[in-house]
């Protein structure tokens, strides 16, 4: 143990810090399992999730105590967003494989101490694909609510716009962060580093940032820290990055049902007549879940403005109308 590190568990004991306290420990672990000592490494791990468990089971009921949240730091700062959010897979309206997919993962990651007593990590590596506004970014803040940990945001594209010719090297930061800080990490606009190599765009720093990415994928999570990269833009993807996920989830468009059991939940108190629902159906139909939320959204505020108790069927048609047209509008600009 260096004497930086020996300083930093004594100020975090004092401090009465345990998650800090916590997180170096598996620093060291980290960098016992670099200088190929394995074996010390996990002992170390399972000591930490020892630990935190107990934490755990020391909460109130509602798991209401508050934890410190991790925030990027040095240069990582004004490229990485922090937050911690509070919601969960229940407040979701999701399709049954993908809730049984997204709720096998947090169970590996809350019980991984015992998969890694058999020889087995857990998932921690996911693509989440499909159209914009169908609930990848729901999932990342959901999952770190599950998990009760911080949800740190990665935007690529800004980070390409920004760094052009050093965007390898913050990467690198990046994956040490995620080596030494526990948390879920959303890489979004994910196909602005994950094109195909060999792309009549393909320019050399993309492919060598490509090729760090496949790099650092490969390394060990030490801290079990969830990456999740999001893209809507799947079929541009190189398939040698795509393999290096644990789990691919495809989002899609709501059907019918779905997409009024999402209007529901949004409009809360201010209900519709139930026999309006079958007249609301044509207006429901291929709109993501993002834009039925701000059309819900919009008559709610409008109700609230106006001192009424609820919304009429006439006013949410016109706000799903108005939906579907700027859709369109977009679509025929793209020439889709």
């Amino acid at each position: 143990m260096s004497t930086k590190h020996l300083l930093a568990l004594l100020n975090s004991h004092i401090e009465g810090d345990e998650d800090q306290f916590l997180s170096i420990a598996l620093q060291l672990a980290a960098q016992e399992a670099r200088q190929g000592r394995g074996e010390e490494a996990e002992k170390l791990k399972r000591l930490v999730q020892k630990a935190r468990d107990q934490q755990r089971a020391g909460r109130p009921a509602g798991g209401q105590t508050p934890i410190p949240l991790a925030r990027p730091r040095g240069e990582l700062q004004g490229l990485v967003e922090s937050a911690y959010p509070k919601v969960t897979l229940a407040s979701m309206v999701l399709a049954d494989d993908v809730r049984a997919r997204l709720n096998r993962v947090v169970r590996q990651q809350q019980e991984r101490a015992t998969l890694r007593e058999h020889g087995q990590a857990p998932s921690t590596h996911m693509l989440l694909v499909g159209p914009p506004g169908t609930g990848k970014t729901m999932t990342a803040s959901a999952l770190a609510g599950e998990l009760r940990l911080p949800l740190f945001t990665v935007r690529l594209e800004s980070l390409f716009s920004r760094f052009f010719g050093e965007t390898a090297g913050k990467l690198r930061l990046l994956f040490d962060q995620i080596a030494q800080t526990r948390g879920v990490y959303l890489l979004d606009e994910f196909d602005a580093i994950g094109a195909r190599r060999g792309e009549p765009n393909d320019v050399g720093e993309i492919r060598r940032v490509l090729n760090s990415v496949l790099a650092f994928m490969e390394e060990p999570n030490s801290t079990d820290s969830l990456v999740l990269a999001a893209t809507n833009h799947v079929e541009i993807l190189d398939q040698a990055l795509a393999r290096r996920f644990d789990e691919v989830i495809e989002y899609t468009l709501p059907d019918v049902a779905a997409a009024r059991a999402i209007m529901e939940g949004r409009l809360g108190k201010f209900k519709i007549a139930l026999k309006s629902w079958a007249t609301l159906e044509p207006a429901l139909e291929g709109l993501s879940q993002g834009e039925l939320v701000r059309a819900a959204h919009a008559v709610v505020k409008d109700a609230i403005l106006e001192g009424a108790t609820k919304v009429s069927a006439e006013a949410l048609r016109e706000a799903l109308h108005n939906r579907q047209t700027l859709k369109g509008k977009f679509r025929r600009q793209s020439g889709r």
